[in-house]
């Protein structure tokens, strides 16, 4: 049977796996579409604003 360091381990290892799960479904879900419309967003503003100075030439 297992001893109680073993089972101790057991457990810390599926904390760690459960911990990195979760963080890992918040990234895909949450924190990595918010970067890719950022970056989308600020890079249609730019060409905007250039385009903006370029008709007032």
């Amino acid at each position: 049977m297992f001893e109680f360091s073993q089972y101790l381990g057991f457990l810390a290892f599926l904390t760690i796996l459960t911990i990195g799960f979760w963080l890992m479904m918040f990234l895909i879900t949450f924190i990595v579409p918010y970067w890719i419309f950022g970056g989308v967003r600020e890079l249609w503003q730019e060409r905007k604003a250039k385009k903006a100075t370029e008709q007032s030439v």
